[in-house]
C-alpha cells in the first residue's frame, strides 16, 4: 500500500490583499456556486462590530460542509479578517495552497496536535485577533441540533490568557462568541425530496412505495440498517427485535469495537464516539505511513468504517418525526446518499439561507479569577453555557 506523505501542519498564510479580493466576490459566489446567502440581524453585526480590536474566538455550530463559507461570508460583512482552524483531511488538491492564504490552518483530530495548539496560541496573544473554531468538532449533519461542545476551544483562549499574565501582562480582554448557523431551503423542495427518494428506492429495487415522503423515508432507513448489520455480520434476529436507536447504537458499538481490535487500542468507553473515530484514524493513517502494516483491504475497511461512524456519528430514530421540515428530511437523506453512494461532498440539494444568530459575547476576563481556582471545573461550566446558547438560539 502505497500513502504519500504529506506535511503535519499546514500554517496560515493569511495573504490580506488576496483574501479581499475574494471577499469582494464571495456573496456572488456563494449564491451561484454553494447556493446560500447569508441572512444576519444589523443588530448582531453591530455587535460584532464593537469587538473589532479585540481578541475574539467565534464559536459556532457546524451542520453542514459549506459552514466555512458562512463564515467567510460573515468576515466579509465586518469587513474584517478571519483565521480558521480546518480539520486537516480539507487540505487537498489546490486547497493545501489556497486555505492557508485564507487565514485557515489544519488540525489533526484524534491526537493532540501541537503545531496546531501553538498556532492558535500564538494568534489569541496578539493584540487582536479574529479566530472561528467549530467546537462540535466535526460536522453534525443536523440543521438545527447541537453535538456536545469539545472543552477545547475555550480551554485554548483560557491557556493563552494564563500565559501573557505569566509574562506580566494585565489580564487581557478575550471574547468567546456563540454563533447560531441555520439553513432554510428558498424553494419548495418537495420535488427533490420526491427525486433523492427515488433513486433511493431504486438502489434498495423498494417496490412497494409508501404513500408519504416519511414512509418511503422509513422504507430506505430499514434497508440502509439491513445491509449494515448484514455486511458486519450481526445476529439479524437479535436485531430485529430491537429499536432502531438500539440497532444504531449496536452498530456504531460493533464498528468502533472492531476497528479498535484491528489496531490493537484499547476502548476508550468513556470518550465520545468522534473523539474515538479521530482517534482510530490518526492511528490508522500513522501505522500505514511507518510501519506499512496493513494490506489496502484491511486498510481501507477500517477507514470506511470510520467514515460511516462520522456520517451517523448524531443521527436517531425520530430526528424528522419530530419536525419534518424539508431541511430535516434532506438532512437524513443525505445522510443515507453518502452511505450508499458513496458520496464524499454530496451537492447542495438548492438554494438556502444561511442564518447566523450571534449570541451575547463571554470576555473570559470575568471568568479568569475562577479558572485559575478551579480550571477543570470553569472549563466546563463555559463550555456548556455556549453550547446551550447556540442551541437555545437554533430555535
Amino acid at each position: 500500500m502505497s500513502v504519500l506523505s504529506s506535511p503535519q501542519f499546514y500554517p496560515p498564510r493569511l495573504n490580506p490583499v488576496l483574501t479581499r479580493l475574494c471577499q469582494s466576490f464571495s456573496d456572488l459566489l456563494a449564491d451561484n456556486f454553494y447556493k446560500l446567502k447569508l441572512v444576519v440581524e444589523s443588530t448582531d453585526l453591530e455587535k460584532l462590530a464593537r469587538l473589532e480590536e479585540e481578541r475574539v474566538v467565534y464559536l459556532p455550530n457546524h451542520p453542514t460542509l459549506d459552514d466555512g463559507v458562512v463564515l467567510f461570508l460573515l468576515s466579509t460583512r465586518l469587513g474584517q479578517l478571519f483565521h480558521y482552524v480546518v480539520a486537516y483531511e480539507s487540505f487537498r488538491g489546490w486547497n493545501k495552497k489556497f486555505l492557508p492564504l485564507m487565514g485557515a490552518y489544519s488540525i489533526r483530530r484524534g491526537l493532540g496536535d501541537r503545531a496546531s495548539i501553538a498556532q492558535t496560541l500564538k494568534l489569541l496573544k496578539q493584540p487582536s485577533c479574529d479566530l472561528v473554531i467549530f467546537p462540535e468538532g466535526g460536522c453534525s449533519y443536523q440543521n438545527d441540533t447541537v453535538m456536545p461542545f469539545r472543552t477545547g476551544a475555550i480551554q485554548l483562549p483560557l491557556q493563552a490568557m494564563n500565559q501573557m499574565v505569566k509574562q506580566g501582562e494585565p489580564v487581557p480582554n478575550l471574547y468567546l462568541v456563540p454563533v447560531s448557523l441555520k439553513y432554510h431551503y428558498t424553494d419548495s423542495m418537495k420535488p427533490v425530496i420526491d427525486q433523492t427518494l427515488s433513486r433511493l428506492e431504486k438502489a434498495f429495487n423498494i417496490n412497494a412505495i409508501a404513500p408519504n415522503f416519511y414512509g418511503r423515508l422509513r422504507a430506505v432507513a430499514e434497508q440502509v440498517i439491513l445491509r449494515l448489520e448484514t455486511e458486519y455480520d450481526l445476529n439479524l434476529d437479535q436485531t430485529t427485535q430491537m429499536d432502531w436507536n438500539q440497532r444504531i447504537n449496536q452498530l456504531k458499538t460493533h464498528l468502533l469495537s472492531e476497528c479498535e481490535q484491528k489496531l490493537e487500542l484499547t476502548p476508550a468507553t468513556m470518550t465520545p464516539i468522534r473523539e474515538r473515530v479521530y482517534k482510530i484514524q490518526s492511528v490508522l493513517k500513522s501505522r500505514a505511513q511507518e510501519l506499512e502494516q496493513f494490506d489496502e483491504t484491511t486498510y481501507e475497511s477500517i477507514y470506511q468504517a470510520t467514515l460511516r461512524l462520522l456520517n451517523f456519528d448524531a443521527i436517531y430514530d425520530g430526528y424528522v418525526a419530530a419536525s419534518p421540515t424539508p431541511e430535516r428530511f434532506l438532512d437524513t437523506l443525505t445522510r443515507l446518499e453518502r452511505e450508499v453512494f458513496k458520496f464524499d461532498r454530496p451537492l447542495p440539494k438548492g438554494h438556502r439561507k444561511a442564518k447566523l444568530r450571534i449570541g451575547d459575547p463571554i470576555n473570559l476576563k470575568e471568568h479568569f479569577e475562577s479558572y485559575r481556582q478551579n480550571r477543570a471545573a470553569t472549563v466546563e461550566m463555559l463550555t456548556q453555557q455556549l453550547q446551550q446558547t447556540v442551541q437555545e438560539n437554533l430555535s
